[in-house]
């Protein structure tokens, strides 16, 4: 998933008191909690295409910065082999996995339409801890599952700031869905992508996934599958490819996050600073969708919200990962561990592919903003459950937009 137009490093920030309690007897979830479930399983891990960078030569070519260059070689990082091939060697102790050992080179052209097409399912104030407490270590029954819908096409009319993100793994490339967010730093300018922890990096036993990217508005049309077979790259990523220059998520994902979502589920979300692999007319990603949502950290208390809205592209089984698809519910309460946020549950049948989906309802002032991103759920669907945000997230959120203030 990458041009070789390098991605940095990220610091770490918010770091929360870490706890590793047991699961509560009373969340029976242990055997249906299929990751991280929602979203990321292995496709066609074939990469190719020809270099590119986050500068231009005189002959229009792009190439990479020397320090850009020099920090992938600290890395034991040859950018020329890592184009032709070797960010498929997926070494244990070669696997970057610190919060500031992120780095993402453009490899131009490597998300064709193929590559796309098979890639599998693998405002702003502190929260109020006192509000928190309030919900914290509470499990409500299960939700009833609610009927996911078709987003009627085009979907940039009608959800703008929806997209996908693609990245390799270990076992192949992946999709995760995502939503375009604003940036405080840059009004109406952002780069800014919100997703979930694990579709950039694979908690407690991993690393960094890589050629990390992001497709707004993907498949547009809401063409079926046979059609996209034969389908160009403007066809399926009508609003270009935008690869991640810079991502963070939190210490907590990091570090206890796991396969179905472990400890780090409450804190499975992500930020993801994009850059088009190609040119933008200087435009950027708001600009050229014409949205980004807004981030809320400061949301109610989960018996307090009425409705929320996921959204995402689930791609297991029935779904096939090419169309966007929304539930609509009022959210319960989940708490995997007695000392850790609760999370918000709905019910929705959407499946893997879906991960990462923004989760949407009134905001302060009336208007919709992301407040969750889906981040687990059963193995067979009926229903989601998603982070509440609160100060890691803010924390997360505040250094990738203070990263880039000034550029």
């Amino acid at each position: 998933m990458r041009s070789i137009r390098p991605s940095s490093a990220i610091s770490r920030v918010g770091r929360a008191r870490r706890r590793n309690f047991p699961v509560l007897a009373a969340v029976a979830l242990a055997s249906a909690l299929a990751l991280t479930a929602t979203a990321c399983e292995p496709g066609d891990a074939a990469a190719g295409g020809e270099a590119s960078a986050s500068s231009s030569t005189s002959d229009g070519k792009l190439r990479i910065p020397d320090d850009i260059r020099d920090r992938l070689r600290e890395h034991g990082i040859d950018v020329d082999k890592w184009r032709n091939g070797a960010w498929k060697n997926w070494d244990r102790d070669d696997w970057l996995r610190e919060a500031n050992e992120y780095i993402n080179p453009i490899i131009e052209g490597l998300w064709n339409p193929d590559r796309m097409r098979e890639a599998e399912e693998p405002g702003q104030s502190v929260v109020d801890d006192s509000d928190l407490s309030g919900d914290q270590g509470v499990t409500d029954p299960t939700p009833e599952p609610v009927d996911a819908r078709a987003v009627p096409p085009s979907y940039h009319a009608s959800v703008p700031t929806a997209g996908k993100v693609f990245f390799d793994s270990p076992k192949g490339s992946a999709v995760c869905s995502a939503t375009v967010v604003k940036d405080p730093a840059h009004p109406g300018k952002s780069n800014l992508v919100w997703t979930a922890g694990h579709c950039v990096h694979a908690g407690k036993k991993g690393g960094w996934y890589r050629n990390i990217a992001f497709v707004p508005s993907y498949n547009d049309d809401g063409r079926p599958v046979a059609e996209l077979e034969n389908a160009t790259r403007e066809d399926v990523a009508p609003y270009g490819v935008w690869w991640g220059d810079w991502a963070q998520t939190s210490d907590q994902w990091i570090e206890q996050g796991g396969s179905t979502g472990g400890d780090g589920a409450p804190y499975d979300f992500a930020v993801i600073h994009v850059t088009p692999e190609k040119g933008s007319g200087g435009r950027s990603l708001e600009e050229t969708v014409g949205s980004a949502l807004p981030v809320e950290f400061n949301a109610p208390a989960v018996p307090k919200v009425k409705s929320l809205t996921a959204i995402g592209y689930p791609a297991a089984p029935p779904y096939d990962g090419q169309k966007l698809y929304r539930c609509q519910d009022r959210p319960v309460r989940l708490s995997l561990a007695a000392s850790e946020p609760t999370m918000y549950r709905i019910g929705c049948t959407m499946t893997g592919g879906s991960s990462g989906g923004g989760w949407v309802t009134a905001g302060s002032d009336g208007r919709p903003a992301l407040v969750s991103n889906t981040s687990i759920g059963p193995v067979k669907s009926g229903w989601l459950a998603g982070p509440r945000l609160g100060d890691v997230a803010e924390g997360v959120y505040d250094s990738v937009s203070e990263k880039f203030t000034g550029r």
